[in-house]
């Protein structure tokens, strides 16, 4: 079912004052998640639809009109590549009606939707915002409510993107994390500062942003054959013999700054024997923040920095739809590297 609402946005008040500004439209494309859900037998699942959402938000009035439509209604545990395909081509069938997209999503794999979204859909002149919440939107006590109205309100801007819009924060859709599982403040942004706080209907950001003067590009192909593996003291090497022809990537969350082990459990040489294989092989770290700098330590040097991919400082939740968009367009593992390493460049500047 789809519904027209009408939500105040401030900053048209001020443009179209100036005369600046005509009717703004905007889409909604609800997925689910905890921001949708009901009571149900074996706990909270979802079942509201986006017109229901919307109904919650007060001081509905003329000056932004919201479309909606409901995607699909899943708790986002059950979010899966299909599904991120889908949400893309939604916004590229809708993208010349539109000023702007709200998509509402669980949190729990909100950010794998956020960069996988931002690596299907480039050069967006138009702000594509997801949010959620961690307390469904019909309960008294909720963040749903002001994290819709915050998503709506920051698809209002003359920018461009994917962003996730939470707790009165925007974070590059290729930068955020879920951190908390039951707070508020439930998303950082990893290695990148906040692109724009918002209070009180008013969007402050942190550095001007400019929209792309290029053209929407929309390329929704995936390889879904990509594993992670996070290291720990004792894991066998004949762990990694498994892995040669079932996937064609592995990102491996090394130690520190990117250690791999060599001795006694002798990790390094399968990591070898996977690149030699034909399987892109993508090392990051397992700390959070700073990244990987594996020219540091002998651990870190003694692979051979040609024939894997070096991660930088994105984190994990961007890596892996990363990587299944690349080996989406290419299985060989030199255009692999070349592809990561430029885009990864380009998305930590």
């Amino acid at each position: 079912m789809n519904i027209i609402y009408l939500i105040d946005c401030q900053v048209f008040l001020q443009k179209l004052s100036k005369g600046d500004v005509g009717f703004e439209k905007l889409l909604l494309l609800s997925t689910g998640g905890t921001v949708a859900s009901l009571e149900g037998e074996n706990g909270l699942v979802p079942g509201m639809e986006p017109d229901q959402l919307l109904s919650y938000i007060p001081d509905l009035n003329e000056h932004c009109q919201i479309d909606s439509k409901s995607l699909m209604n899943l708790d986002s545990t059950n979010m899966q590549p299909e599904c991120w395909i889908e949400m893309a081509k939604a916004i590229e069938e809708h993208y010349n009606e539109y000023d702007g997209f709200v998509i509402t999503h669980g949190t729990d794999t909100m950010a794998y939707t956020s960069a996988a979204l931002s690596y299907m859909l480039q050069h967006s002149k138009k702000p594509i915002a997801i949010t959620g919440s961690q307390i469904p939107i019909s309960f008294s006590k909720t963040d749903a409510k002001r994290n819709i109205a915050d998503a709506i309100r920051f698809a209002c801007e003359d920018t461009g993107g994917v962003y996730v819009v939470f707790d009165g924060r925007v974070i590059q859709g290729t930068r955020a994390i879920k951190l908390r599982t039951k707070s508020y403040d439930a998303f950082e942004s990893i290695n990148y500062p906040y692109v724009a706080s918002i209070h009180d209907n008013a969007v402050e950001y942190t550095k001007p942003i400019h929209s792309s003067k290029e053209e929407l590009t929309v390329n929704t192909s995936l390889c879904t054959d990509v594993a992670v593996v996070k290291l720990f003291p004792g894991i066998k090497p004949e762990f990694f013999d498994g892995l040669k022809d079932v996937y064609q990537g592995v990102v491996v969350e090394s130690y520190g700054s990117g250690g791999i082990p060599f001795q006694v459990r002798n990790i390094l040489a399968k990591l070898v024997e996977l690149t030699h294989h034909g399987v892109s092989v993508v090392i990051t770290t397992q700390c959070l923040e700073e990244g990987e700098d594996m020219g540091i330590y002998e651990v870190g040097r003694m692979i051979n920095h040609d024939s894997v991919v070096r991660s930088k400082n994105m984190n994990t939740e961007a890596i892996v739809p990363k990587l299944m968009w690349v080996l989406g367009q290419t299985k060989d593992p030199h255009q692999v590297k070349k592809m990561m390493e430029t885009s990864i460049a380009e998305d930590i500047n």
